[in-house]
């Protein structure tokens, strides 16, 4: 194992609280443009604003955003811009210094380089923890997209899956209108399949995934969270 670095040993020592990580795995392809990427934009800031209310889950839950379309790309979350961040030390933010980025909607949608990209990034900071003996809860990735993949996506899929079945991230899928639901559930455990979001509720989505992150933000490591309802969601019925 490396050392840890005198940057990481310093924000642990800062912030000794166990650490909640989420990648936000956000697609920003062409077909996300006008009100589908104002709507997400707005509703980052209303994440943020909930969970900096929030004093434990600011200093526990740590945020990545990770984006698609045309190209992937880790968003820097400090308030740099929007730089493609490369490493899980600067990919990560603890959401009281969590600066929601300004999204633009271009180009194909990479989900499984994407997904790729998030795992991989999940990988390191788990490793960081480690090597800063700092204990953390289960990551989440959470994967909202409108349409289907344009990339080889499948063993992307399938890494993702094992993982969960590992018990090393819990997996969310969310589907906006358009999107694939078959391929998205390739992603998805099958105790947990996408769900498809109502219109373009990602206002009421992301109060939700607030809610329940300070759920998990103030239990105890190991411990069973139950989720808050789930009303902006509908129920896929074509076949």
């Amino acid at each position: 194992m490396s050392s840890p670095s005198l940057l990481d040993q310093t924000e642990f020592a800062d912030n000794p609280e166990p650490r909640c990580p989420v990648v936000l795995l956000l697609d920003t392809s062409g077909s996300m443009n006008g009100a589908p990427i104002e709507q997400l934009n707005g509703a980052l800031h209303t994440f943020a604003r909930e969970l900096k209310a929030d004093p434990l889950a600011s200093l526990r839950v740590e945020v990545a955003v990770v984006t698609f379309g045309g190209e992937v790309r880790a968003v820097d979350v400090a308030g740099n811009g929007n730089l493609d961040v490369l490493d899980a030390s600067r990919a990560f933010i603890t959401v009281d210094r969590f600066v929601p980025p300004t999204l633009h909607a271009r180009g194909g949608t990479l989900m499984g380089e994407a997904t790729r990209r998030a795992l991989d990034l999940l990988r390191q900071r788990k490793e960081i923890y480690k090597q800063n003996a700092a204990d953390y809860f289960r990551p989440w990735i959470f994967l909202i997209t409108d349409g289907k993949p344009t990339d080889v996506w499948q063993s992307a899929a399938e890494q993702a899956r094992l993982e969960e079945s590992r018990k090393g991230l819990l997996f969310f899928g969310i589907g906006v209108e358009g999107a694939d639901l078959k391929a998205l559930s390739q992603f998805c455990p099958p105790n947990r399949p996408p769900l498809k979001l109502k219109g373009l509720a990602f206002s009421e989505l992301f109060q939700w995934l607030s809610k329940s992150l300070s759920a998990v933000a103030h239990s105890k490591l190991g411990e069973q969270v139950p989720l808050p309802p789930v009303g902006w969601a509908e129920i896929e019925t074509s076949k």
